[in-house]
């Protein structure tokens, strides 16, 4: 990670760091003699991530290749999000950062890429005059052009939002990559309208890529050496496609043929990635507690190789205070799903979650409410945060922003804490059982020993023995911290 971002709060809070932090992640050094150099940092989800990925791979046809040393870069991208108002700050402070370097540097070409770009595209160009390129999400094909114009004395802009953009045919390029896991984008944009989210205004409607270039690329980094792949989207339970044409076709030649291809799901595209190979481990991201069906939990419990976890965000456990964000299901529903999910999996199947404290109007006896729910669930671990409005939202143009911040943050506290119980009780669940854990490197503390995830997602450390990274190995558990288990190779 390059020196310049190390020390940034992205924060903001004194909370929990761990808790409520948003990701970063730069560019690795790539760039070959003759080439431009592109720096990429990137705030926020595995979707930001991708899509910089994406971003590498368009402009590497266009002869730039990547530098994790801003200070070499002729061309910055910020890939920013706007689910957090400090992620927003965080991108503004950083965008001083590179206005300073460019007074050394000239000819250095700034950028603002993702969740911010539509929204705050006038005050960035045109009245802060911080950055050259504004593009958001479903644009990218576009930024050699962009960049073009900026190299010939304009501005480059285009934040149009596509009903068809998913990139299906970019292969991108593996940034920050261990070449052991990858993430592969199946869909793109959202059509729920939770109240407190900016995404749906941000990354447009949704739409589903086409299951066999998913498919090919899971097929293509297997071959590749990859163990694992993580299907991407806003709500991959809503997954859905069906080559129109291609059914229309076959529809005209009914008299000849029975073999009219069916709409494929998320359970049918989860089975399609598992019979890659059974050495593939797939797991995805982000399941809505509204969309996730009995037959896709069926698909993971057939496949030994379809990780064991689900992130299921409940956000409140109030059905009042679920109602108000629009999230179209009630606290008896969310539990009627887990409890699905412990009848078909038991303990086996980890759950994580995320909340939100201090939402418009929430009283103390339904923040009480996503407590006691917390205790039904248990948690394996969860994302927490306290309400903050976000412009354009239903919620900021709806409703009121009423729970003093104190109140906000004393609430998250109570859930930090008890969430903190939850993950070590789960956690101790684990001690005396052998695990299958696929190594992706050296633990963070000491080079004698490595660390992977097993099928729940759990963090496992252990003595490295003879084992190696890139491989399945047997674990037995004797040890647990809240956050990690402790092993040794079986």
């Amino acid at each position: 990670m390059s020196d310049l971002i190390k020390d940034i709060n992205l924060v903001g809070d004194d909370i929990d760091q761990k808790a409520v932090s948003c990701e970063v992640k730069v560019t690795e050094d790539t760039a070959k003699e003759g080439q431009r150099k592109l720096y990429i940092e990137s705030y926020g989800c595995q979707m930001n991530f991708s899509d910089s990925e994406i971003v590498a791979s368009v402009m590497q046809e266009n002869n730039f290749g990547t530098t994790k040393d801003v200070e070499e870069a002729d061309l910055v991208f910020l890939n920013t999000c706007s689910i957090r108002e400090k992620a927003e700050q965080t991108v503004r402070k950083r965008l001083t950062v590179f206005n300073k370097i460019k007074k050394r540097k000239p000819g250095m070409i700034i950028g603002v890429l993702g969740c911010m770009a539509e929204r705050l595209k006038t005050q960035l160009l045109e009245e802060e005059k911080m950055v050259d390129i504004v593009a958001g999400p479903d644009s990218y094909r576009d930024l050699p052009k962009l960049v073009g114009d900026v190299d010939e004395g304009d501005k480059g802009v285009n934040v149009f939002l596509s009903r068809d953009e998913t990139y299906a045919d970019i292969a991108p390029v593996r940034l920050n990559s261990n070449g052991i896991t990858a993430m592969i984008s199946i869909m793109r944009g959202c059509d729920n309208m939770c109240t407190f989210c900016v995404v749906p205004f941000t990354r447009g409607r949704e739409r589903s890529r086409d299951p066999h270039s998913i498919v090919k690329e899971a097929q293509e980094l297997f071959d590749q050496g990859y163990k694992e792949v993580t299907l991407l989207g806003q709500n991959v339970d809503s997954y859905k496609w069906s080559d129109e044409e291609n059914n229309k076709a076959r529809l005209e030649k009914k008299e000849k043929t029975d073999e009219i291809e069916e709409v494929v799901n998320f359970a049918n595209l989860l089975e399609m990635v598992a019979q890659v190979s059974p050495d593939l481990r797939v797991r995805f991201s982000t399941s809505h507690p509204k969309d996730i069906t009995d037959e896709v939990l069926y698909t993971m419990k057939k496949y030994e190789n379809i990780c064991k976890f689900i992130h299921l965000p409940v956000q409140s456990g109030n059905t009042r205070v679920l109602d108000l964000m629009n999230r179209t299901y009630t606290r008896e529903w969310y539990i009627n799903r887990i409890d699905k999910i412990r009848e078909i999996f038991g303990d086996e199947c980890g759950v994580s979650s995320d909340m939100i404290t201090g939402f418009c109007s929430e009283t103390e006896e339904e923040h009480q409410d996503t407590l006691s729910l917390m205790e039904y669930v248990k948690f394996d671990f969860s994302y927490m945060f306290f309400y903050s409005e976000r412009p354009g939202t239903l919620a900021e143009k709806k409703l009121e922003d009423d729970i003093p911040l104190e109140v906000k943050k004393r609430r998250l506290q109570e859930v930090v804490t008890l969430q903190r119980q939850h993950a070590a009780e789960r956690n101790a669940l684990n001690v005396g059982q052998t695990q299958k854990v696929l190594i992706e490197g050296y633990s963070k503390r000491s080079n004698e020993h490595f660390q992977g995830r097993n099928s729940a997602n759990k963090v496992i450390v252990f003595p490295k023995g003879d084992a190696q990274i890139g491989t399945y190995a047997m674990v037995k558990v004797h040890d647990c911290t809240g956050g990690t288990l402790l092993g040794e190779l079986v």
